[in-house]
C-alpha cells in the first residue's frame, strides 16, 4: 500500500502538467491559425486592390471587421471564382475560464493594448491572466 501511495504522489503532478502542456500547445496552434488566417486575408486584400478588383475607401485598412468574417468568406471581385473562406470556425482559447473569447487589437491600437478598438482585427491574443510553464503570460504569446 506504501509503494502504491509513493507512486500515485508522483504521478499526480507529472498528470498535471501533462494538460497544462497539452493546454498550451493547442494554445499555441490556435494562435497561429488565427494569426495566419488575418494576414492570408490581408494579402488577398492587397492583391485584389492592387488589381482594382475591389473599390475601396481611403481610411480601410484590409483587415478583416471580425473574426466571423474569417469563416463566412470574402468575394474579393474576380480574384477568385468563389467566396474565399480563411477558417472552417473559430478556434477556441484553452484558458479561456471565463468566456470572454479572444482579445483583440486593431490597426490602430497599442502593440500591448488590452482595449480593442473596433475597427478591425489586426492581431488575437489569449485574455487569460494564467502563467505558462515557462513563466511568461499567457496573455502575451
Amino acid at each position: 500500500m506504501a509503494i502504491l501511495g509513493v507512486l500515485a504522489t508522483a504521478v499526480l503532478p507529472m498528470a498535471e502538467v501533462t494538460v497544462t502542456r497539452t493546454k498550451e500547445l493547442e494554445l499555441r496552434r490556435s494562435l497561429r491559425l488565427l494569426r495566419t488566417a488575418i494576414d492570408e486575408y490581408k494579402a488577398d486584400f492587397d492583391k485584389a486592390k492592387a488589381g482594382n478588383k475591389i473599390i475601396t475607401s481611403i481610411n480601410e485598412t484590409g483587415y478583416p471587421k471580425s473574426l466571423e468574417e474569417l469563416v463566412a468568406g470574402k468575394d474579393w471581385g474576380d480574384l477568385y471564382p468563389f467566396p474565399r473562406k480563411y477558417l472552417r470556425r473559430i478556434p477556441s482559447d484553452p484558458f479561456d475560464v471565463t468566456g470572454q473569447g479572444w482579445g483583440l487589437r486593431s490597426y490602430v491600437d497599442d502593440p500591448d493594448s488590452t482595449v480593442w478598438g473596433g475597427e478591425d482585427i489586426f492581431d488575437v491574443y489569449s485574455q487569460s491572466t494564467a502563467v505558462g510553464l515557462d513563466g511568461t503570460p499567457y496573455n502575451t504569446w
